[in-house]
């Protein structure tokens, strides 16, 4: 079974896979009992926030991981992708500055995907 640090880190690669854009890392786990890492992405276009929920969801499964719940569909704006230890959205910029997550999370900690290298 695979540490939540290491599906952080399968979520952020298959992000930046697909050219997803401002992915930010959310370390949670000492702020709330809901996950251990957020990661927030956006994506230029529709076809693009496909693109990056696609990817996320092939590479976590080709890792055995499958996800508890998807928010959204191929119309939406905003996607939440949960993975019980990690949770990723994937939004349009407007709605990425409307719902302004980082703010709500800003006692987390930013967490470079390099550190995620175990």
């Amino acid at each position: 079974m695979l540490s939540s640090k290491e599906m952080a880190k399968i979520a952020y690669d298959a992000l930046d896979e697909k050219l997803g854009k401002d992915i930010r890392i959310i370390k949670i786990d000492e702020i709330s009992v809901i996950a251990d890492y957020l990661i927030i992405a956006n994506g230029g276009s529709g076809p693009q926030i496909t693109a990056l929920t696609d990817n996320v969801e092939l590479r976590m499964h080709q890792n055995g991981i499958e996800a508890k719940r998807v928010e959204g569909n191929r119309n939406s704006t905003w996607i939440l992708m949960d993975y019980g230890d990690v949770i990723v959205h994937i939004f349009s910029p407007e709605d990425r500055l409307f719902y302004d997550l980082e703010r709500i999370w800003r006692d987390g900690i930013d967490v470079e995907p390099d550190s995620l290298i175990s």
